[in-house]
């Protein structure tokens, strides 16, 4: 059962994720335990060129500094 706690580390994630441009209506984003999880599909939002790979890489780099998170496990597939 999630920890309360993991409730508002997900608000977080999704917090930092609005800000970058990537359609994740297909990716699955939970958190168990202070570990983040990302799977699914991500693509890039309309009108944006980026490498979503490195994007997702910042992402995870970026929310492993947080004191909430323990890791962060990114199991996605790259759409363009």
């Amino acid at each position: 059962m999630p920890r309360p706690e993991d409730f508002a580390t997900l608000r977080l994630v999704r917090k930092e994720l609005a800000r970058k441009p990537i359609d994740t209506s297909l990716m699955q984003i939970y958190v168990m335990h202070g570990i983040v999880y990302f799977r699914g599909q991500v693509k890039a939002t309309r009108g944006h060129q980026i490498d979503l790979k490195t994007e997702m890489e910042k992402i995870g780099t970026i929310l492993r500094t947080k004191q909430e998170i323990r890791d962060v496990v990114i199991d996605v597939i790259y759409r363009t």
